[in-house]
């Protein structure tokens, strides 16, 4: 006997319908079939609300504790993720840190992958340390021998990322976890890179997954947002510590953009993924490339461990490479690029690139090409694959001279 889908019970539902449905309900003030946006900070209180508790996450009476749009995006995302419930805060850095806040206190110890954004280097480096007493070692979170070998008695979370910003190191979320577990320490992927259903962490082990909402899952570069998913007794601390009491809440704007733009999620993203492939492909064929490090290249470290882990879905549409030269031929290739955007952020519909050196802390984890050419970090666009090659190809024509 068929299942008939119900919009009401995700089980039932592909992952492509999900996105879709998950989240929205009618309006029962309007009758509008889309979740309407929320723009109140507060919210009617019943008649005796001197029982209500002010730090309540689950009834609407201000939206620092929860709103309308906030409740929509976190159960879409919970959904999509496989997930018992979700939070969603004010950006990617501030459910990061809501994670860490949440789940570390002084004098504890945690295990972070050597490859990790920029923002998380610096907490664990310099605030999270200096202002709490929370100690941290970086690994080679692609070598479980060495997260295994960096676990004290005192270590309470192990933090990676599925596919490394910005080297691409693909980490194995399964064995990570369950070195995490035998040591008793909670195992916290960041999937921005990976956002489903590229992969899903909580199904390999991952006791928390986070997400960037600002880059695919929002996916138009016009709103900000973050999101930690799990178990709801997981994910109800953050809601309580990181949101309602240090006050890191998303507007009820921006959760609505990205609860609109997360419906087109898996039609973007299997786009992305085609586009960065063949990108990746043409560039590693060009001798005036240096180098190209993305996953679905044979030349990958991590190729075989890719596509164990990701299956046919696709390596990911971010790739980092360098032009063969000195910082100066690199930025003049980027100058000479008219489709493809200078600027930060990835999982935009455009494409995007940014040029970064070869200083600064993290570098000395870089690979050695890293280290010589710096990289320019691409994330591959929705445009079609042969405008954005034949962009590349014009631009290193202009730097280098035609091949």
């Amino acid at each position: 006997m068929t299942t008939r889908p119900d919009s009401h019970d995700p089980s039932t539902l592909s992952f492509q319908t999900q996105a879709v449905h998950a989240g929205n309900r009618v309006d029962e003030g309007s009758k509008a079939i889309r979740t309407p946006i929320v723009m109140a900070n507060s919210y009617a209180l019943p008649y005796d609300p001197s029982s209500l508790s002010w730090s309540n996450t689950d009834t609407k009476t201000y939206t620092r504790n929860t709103g309308t749009n906030q409740e929509a995006l976190q159960h879409k995302l919970a959904t999509l993720e496989g997930g018992e419930d979700a939070v969603v805060l004010a950006s990617g850095v501030a459910a990061l840190h809501g994670v860490f806040f949440s789940y570390l206190s002084s004098g504890d110890h945690a295990v972070v992958g050597d490859v990790t954004y920029e923002a998380i280097w610096k907490l664990f480096t310099d605030l999270l340390p200096v202002k709490y007493g929370i100690e941290a070692t970086f690994v080679d979170s692609s070598d479980p021998d060495a997260v295994r070998a960096a676990i004290r008695p005192n270590t309470k979370l192990v933090h990676v990322e599925a596919i490394g910003n910005p080297t691409t190191k693909v980490t194995d979320i399964a064995a990570i976890a369950e070195i995490a577990h035998a040591a008793g320490a909670l195992l916290t992927v960041d999937s921005t890179f990976t956002p489903p259903p590229l992969l899903r962490p909580l199904e390999l082990g991952a006791d928390l997954v986070v997400h960037s909402l600002t880059k695919y899952i929002n996916g138009h570069g016009d709103a900000m947002g973050g999101a930690v998913i799990g178990s709801a007794e997981l994910v109800a601390k953050i809601k309580a510590e990181a949101m309602v009491d240090v006050g890191g809440t998303i507007s009820p704007f921006n959760a609505w953009l990205i609860t609109r733009g997360s419906v087109t999620l898996p039609l973007r993203l299997r786009q992305h993924l085609a586009n960065a492939e063949v990108v990746a492909r043409h560039l590693e064929a060009d001798p005036r490339v240096a180098y190209v490090a993305y996953p679905g290249l044979e030349s990958h470290p991590q190729h075989e461990l890719a596509k164990r882990q990701f299956g046919d879905r696709g390596f990911g549409g971010v790739l980092a490479f360098a032009v063969d030269g000195d910082p100066d031929t690199q930025n003049r290739f980027v100058s000479n690029l008219r489709l493809v955007t200078s600027a930060v952020s990835i999982g935009h519909d455009e494409s995007l690139i940014v040029h970064v050196g070869t200083t600064g802390p993290r570098v000395q984890y870089y690979p050695d090409e890293f280290k010589t050419y710096g990289h320019l970090r691409f994330s591959v666009g929705l445009e079609d694959p042969a405008d954005i090659i034949a962009d590349l190809d014009a631009a290193l024509d202009a730097t280098f001279g035609p091949r």
